[in-house]
């Protein structure tokens, strides 16, 4: 792959930084999978790319979990379709919206209280919970 992955008009991965090799597949086929290498591996390593900062690649690592090795290089496989170009199109893409994804940066949570509503629904469904199943318990008969 001799093209650039662009992610967005500021951030551009060089293929350079992108390690591409084609595996045999499990996929569709038929007696093809056994001769030809059609699925695509794609490894990256977000912490040598320079136009990513530090929080988007810890954000990537994680959005990629089980993507990940020991070594933080994140492996992509694509074995979706018969032709090899298609396969690394897949990849590609898969690899683009992690990235677009990390580079949200999260949402920081407010600490809101309950309404006083609410709080008195709760009280009240849990009242109701305990009258339920007070009428469950064997009762003594004798008195």
């Amino acid at each position: 792959m001799n093209t650039p992955l662009i992610i967005n008009d500021y951030i551009t991965i060089p293929s350079e930084q992108l390690e591409i090799s084609a595996v045999r597949s499990s996929g569709p086929g038929g007696q093809n999978v056994n001769k030809v290498a059609t699925c695509i591996e794609l490894r990256f390593r977000p912490e040598s790319c320079g136009q990513l900062s530090m929080p988007v690649v810890q954000r990537l690592l994680k959005i990629a979990g089980n993507r990940v090795d020991s070594e933080n290089t994140i492996i992509i496989t694509s074995q979706r379709y018969r032709e090899q170009y298609r396969n690394l199109d897949d990849a590609c893409q898969k690899l683009r919206e992690m990235i677009l994804k990390a580079l949200k940066p999260p949402k920081v949570r407010r600490a809101t209280r309950p309404t006083k509503a609410s709080v008195e629904n709760r009280i009240n469904h849990k009242k109701q919970t305990s009258f339920k199943k007070s009428q469950r318990q064997k009762r003594d008969w004798d008195e």
